[in-house]
């Protein structure tokens, strides 16, 4: 691009985003890490000023800061096919239109719910910026009741955001306005993966307690990341390892039900302070996900950042299998298929040269791409401030 953060902020005079996800940590989930990142890539430039407006996790609003932002949490009154539902949303988001008088908005997708109150409040005059993260798959009735407000955003938009190539290609919605698609990968900050003593500490006392090779799975437990296919996998796995099952959700007690094994272990929420070190720990990371909804993959870019080859299903459409490179970070196998997936994990625990070769791989394939650093100048870019008429 050829431009320095300076001169990129030169061109931008006070000027405010609201910044409009879902949820805003402490939430977890890949989309949230997200958008709380490009709110750390502009927060230290003092002629930037941003706010966030998100679902709650409760039925109260909460007016609070995040690591010096100002959040606005909208109390949520039920959920209907997985969109939150709020009766203030629209009152909140007009306020902050009038008050806040923001000059960029930058939206998560999915959100159908909100892309429709954000297009009833939008002067015309602000900067819109959508971030397509997933198409709407699962819940296809909902997606009948919401398209035409999908095409309206997507025509409103001044630009939008698609995380992968693969998957502007595969989405019907992005294809119709691809001359307005930009590719920016999701990113992570690897400051939140550095090797200290602490954590070196950590990595010794995972592998001290279970004293065989780590085969590991963080995510939400949620039907399209493919966890029951692991589990049933394990029984074909004939050399030496524990499975480590991370994360929570929906899935955790029917996943618990169908396991037999004593050595696949579930560990529950694992702790910020403590995920790296099992990052670190691990010799394999399974990242089975099924399908589209799984458009990216930040915890297999976590993984793979901290030096832990990856297998991952073949997902047609997906960034998955443009982060993971079949033969070269890691393995890529066929959808579904138990077998290839079990063989994969006990080529890969007797191979200790190839998981060696495809760590090294992994970890150089996420800094040169997938870092904080390498999106930060196409962030600022694009809250330039030129085609903004006020």
């Amino acid at each position: 691009m050829g431009m320095s953060v300076s001169n990129t902020f030169s061109k931008i005079d006070c000027k405010k985003i609201l910044h409009i996800p879902n949820f805003y940590p402490p939430h977890i989930g890949g989309i949230e890490d997200l958008c709380c990142n490009i709110v750390k890539i502009v927060k230290n430039h003092t002629n930037i000023e941003q706010k966030v407006i998100c679902f709650s996790e409760t039925k109260e609003t909460k007016y609070d800061t995040y690591e010096g932002v100002d959040i606005i949490r909208v109390g949520v009154i039920t959920k209907i096919a997985n969109q939150s539902v709020s009766i203030y949303y629209k009152k909140i988001l007009t306020k902050i239109m009038k008050e806040f008088r923001p000059n960029i908005i930058h939206f998560h997708t999915p959100n159908p719910l909100v892309a429709f109150l954000l297009l009833s409040v939008l002067p015309k005059n602000t900067k819109l910026i959508v971030h397509w993260h997933s198409d709407i798959i699962a819940q296809k009735y909902l997606y009948y009741l919401v398209k035409g407000i999908e095409s309206k955003l997507l025509l409103r938009a001044n630009t939008i955001i698609a995380t992968s190539p693969n998957y502007i290609e595969s989405s019907n919605p992005l294809k119709k306005v691809k001359g307005k698609t930009t590719i920016i990968p999701s990113a992570i900050d690897v400051q939140k993966f550095e090797i200290t003593q602490t954590v070196k500490d950590r990595i010794e006392s995972i592998k001290a307690n279970y004293t065989c090779p780590i085969v590991l799975f963080v995510g939400r437990h949620v039907a399209y990341k493919g966890l029951e296919y692991l589990i049933k996998a394990e029984s074909q796995i004939i050399e030496k390892c524990v499975l480590l099952i991370g994360g929570i959700g929906k899935q955790t007690n029917y996943l618990k039900s169908i396991n037999n094994s004593k050595r696949i272990f579930f560990l529950g929420r694992i702790s910020d302070e403590l995920l790296s070190a099992y990052y670190y720990a691990a010799d394999i990371f399974v990242f089975p996900s099924i399908t589209k909804n799984e458009a990216f993959g930040l915890a297999l870019v976590e993984a793979m950042y901290c030096s832990t080859p990856a297998i991952t299903f073949t997902i047609q459409g997906s960034g998955v299998n443009w982060v993971n490179i079949n033969g070269e970070t890691g393995v890529e196998i066929e959808n579904k298929n138990i077998t290839e997936l079990s063989n994969a994990i006990n080529i890969l625990l007797k191979n200790q040269a190839l998981r060696e070769e495809y760590a090294r791989n992994a970890k150089k394939r996420i800094e040169e791409n997938f870092t904080i650093n390498k999106i930060k100048d196409i962030i600022l870019e694009l809250y330039k401030d030129e085609d903004i008429n006020e």
